[in-house]
């Protein structure tokens, strides 16, 4: 029984990504002079305006619209024909202070969560990583999408564009091919299209795919309009928040809702998020399960989680209550935890705000690492010592 699987990713220019590293980019900025900067900030943008709020208390002295032109500069976006001016535009801020009802639950001896919600963190053994093969290969194309734009590897092409890849899994779980690949790349109106499509198969995708899983019947699909010089902001508005599933799983596994760019680690949505995929991807590299699923909830004002509920999928390798066991003994679920474990109070979060916040494997991306598979391993052999 075969099934088909879909993820997507963005460039940094799609207009939701942009929004989600201008907030980053600030809530970054509060950091390197603030580190117990609290933020929870947001950005809308749409053709010609920018729009920043929400609330932050720090002893960080910050120029916010400056942070928001240079990360827009940066991403690619100079003028009107590339999709927005920065220097042109509309820049409007509305930030407040965190509101004191908030910050008397969360500021005690030790952080505890800024709000209610759940979340959820998920591994699986089907790619390096432990991340799903199709949310990892459409980053990978989204990835190298912005680096032949920016190396002129590939002329004519402005930021904004978007990837989408489609693979067959076998009942075992295993991908047999890639059913389609999907790319919007944005372009020069004068581009020749023909060229274009040759390129991108060339140098983007066949520079990133294993071409044994690309068979004589896989779609590929580049600018299925025809035409895609119009991008960016002055295309379509963005939004932080609103690419929640391409930042996390693409779809694989569920998500609680709740966003990450622009909140500072006493925000559980964030925090716990990157906890819980620790927790999942630890459990996988252990061998304990082929997949895992991790699903907290929390308590505004509370320091650790209120239910945690573990998912295997029937790929356990030990009993359920064994892995609930060793993950309960080795791991920490509080949030002041999860701040000083994986260094949370560091600028470290622009980086993330594009192409998944999981599966990346930089050193000081710590909730990344594999550090609990032999602990995991011993209270596995504790249990079974002493319970079977």
């Amino acid at each position: 029984m075969y099934k088909v699987l879909t993820s997507e990713s963005v460039t940094e220019g799609h207009p939701d990504k942009v929004c989600d590293q201008i907030s980053d980019a600030i809530l970054d900025a509060h950091l390197e002079q603030d580190p117990f900067s609290r933020v929870a900030c947001e950005s809308f943008i749409t053709n010609g305006a920018l729009f920043i709020g929400g609330e932050i208390t720090s002893n960080a002295k910050v120029d916010v619209k400056e942070v928001a032109k240079n990360t827009i500069k940066k991403i690619g976006y100079t003028d009107e024909e590339s999709g927005f001016n920065p220097d042109k535009a509309i820049i409007m801020t509305n930030i407040i202070k965190q509101s004191e009802d908030i910050a008397m639950g969360v500021i005690k001896e030790k952080i505890c969560a800024g709000d209610q919600g759940m979340v959820y963190g998920y591994a699986t053994d089907e790619t390096q990583n432990y991340m799903p093969y199709t949310i990892h290969t459409a980053h990978k194309l989204a990835r190298r999408l912005a680096y032949v734009r920016k190396q002129g590897i590939i002329q004519g092409l402005y930021p904004d564009g978007k990837t989408q890849v489609s693979a067959v899994y076998d009942e075992n779980g295993n991908v047999q091919k890639i059913d389609s690949i999907v790319i919007a790349a944005q372009h020069h109106r004068n581009i020749d299209l023909s060229k274009l499509r040759y390129e991108i198969i060339e140098k983007v995708i066949f520079e990133e795919i294993d071409k044994n899983l690309l068979k004589s019947d896989t779609k590929i699909h580049i600018n299925a309009t025809g035409f895609f010089a119009k991008g960016g902001p002055s295309a379509d508005s963005g939004l932080t928040g609103r690419k929640i599933i391409v930042d996390t799983y693409g779809g694989i596994a569920r998500h609680g809702g709740g966003a990450f760019s622009g909140k500072d680690p006493s925000k559980a949505d964030r925090s716990a998020a990157y906890l819980a995929r620790y927790i999942a991807k630890n459990v996988v590299a252990a061998g304990l399960s082929k997949k895992c699923e991790v699903e907290m909830s929390f308590v505004i004002g509370k320091e650790g989680a209120q239910t945690v509920y573990i998912n295997t999928f029937g790929t356990e390798r030990v009993s359920k209550e064994c892995i609930e066991y060793a993950i309960k003994n080795t791991f920490d679920f509080t949030i002041d935890g999860a701040i000083n474990n994986f260094n949370m109070r560091t600028p470290i979060y622009l980086e993330l705000a594009s192409y998944g916040h999981f599966g990346r494997m930089e050193e000081r991306f710590a909730w990344e690492r594999t550090d609990k598979v032999s602990k995991l391993k011993n209270q596995v052999k504790t249990y079974i010592q002493n319970y079977i």
